[in-house]
């Protein structure tokens, strides 16, 4: 295939929310601004609000269009769908590549593109949260080594994504780069607190991954202790009214708010800590938004996937 001419990408993703997306909008905008055509694929049943403007910003970017279907978290009859889907929208976008982001993302790209697009797979963890020991993790981590095969380019946010990827599923077949993550001139411009910022914020999806829990937890023994501490979680996700049920066991309903999905930018006014509690990270955009706001930063130690 040439490279002296515009290539036509399609980017597929699951959910149009967090770190993922905002690594696919910066590809999508930078690869655009190179004179590339580019499309989404991506999921029509998550997202909220905020991920209605943040695609109607990158409308323009995307010449070969915004495409939605349902995708599920986990392996459902939906699926299916969710290929068929996708493989008509590489047939129809006549694709150079097509890029798969995350597990779900990257398992439709690779299995609905046809031998002559180039497939390209960024895992952002995704299949390896799990662990070889439990039948869906098996089943997942399986599957990941069967579409290796079909996968001509693996592209990593960071060494350590590179290595346990390595570590866990094997040594890819196609060719492998290192292509971090960054931040914007722009948002090295210090954030201010709001007058009624709490003592810390996170920011992310809302589930058990990002160790919310954890946080809730901490600030609760703090409670105990006599030290009042507040926090801010910005956010959705599958698992927020645990997370706020949790809160109000704890008898931290007024000390622990959560004020639902906002831009980073806005939601590090909300705090003057940034707290990364996750049970397993990468590199994680939120930690390279906030220091670059000069926002202090705790983050947890597990990395490990």
């Amino acid at each position: 295939m040439s490279t002296g001419r515009p290539l036509r990408i399609l980017h597929v993703l699951r959910a149009p929310v967090g770190g993922l997306f905002r690594h696919v909008a910066d590809l999508a905008e930078a690869q655009a601004a190179r004179g590339h055509a580019i499309g989404l694929v991506l999921d029509s049943t998550t997202g909220g609000a905020e991920a209605e403007r943040a695609l109607q910003t990158l409308a323009p970017t995307a010449k070969l269009g915004i495409h939605r279907v349902p995708m599920s978290r986990h392996l459902g009859f939906s699926d299916f769908n969710a290929i068929r889907f996708v493989a008509a929208s590489v047939h129809e976008s006549k694709a150079d590549i097509v890029h798969g982001h995350g597990a779900k993302g990257g398992a439709y790209a690779r299995l609905a593109t046809p031998g002559r697009a180039i497939s390209v797979y960024t895992p952002h963890g995704g299949s390896l949260h799990y662990r070889w020991h439990s039948p869906i993790g098996f089943f997942y981590l399986k599957a990941e080594q069967l579409l290796m095969r079909r996968t001509d380019l693996f592209l990593f946010e960071s060494a350590y994504g590179r290595d346990a990827f390595r570590d866990k599923i094997g040594e890819p077949a196609g060719l492998v780069r290192v292509v971090h993550n960054g931040v914007t001139d722009a948002e090295f411009a210090p954030v201010v607190a709001e007058a009624a910022a709490t003592d810390l914020v996170f920011i992310g999806e809302l589930r058990a991954l990002k160790g919310v829990d954890v946080l809730i937890k901490a600030i609760a023994l703090l409670d105990r202790d006599g030290r009042n501490v507040t926090a801010t979680i910005v956010g959705a996700g599958p698992d927020r009214a645990a997370f706020e049920a949790a809160a109000r066991s704890q008898g931290l309903a007024d000390t622990v708010r959560f004020v639902g999905a906002k831009p980073a930018r806005a939601a590090f006014a909300f705090g003057r800590l940034c707290v990364v509690p996750s049970r397993a990270e990468s590199l994680p955009y939120i930690v390279l938004e906030a220091a670059a706001a000069g926002l202090p930063i705790i983050a947890s130690t597990a990395r490990s996937f």
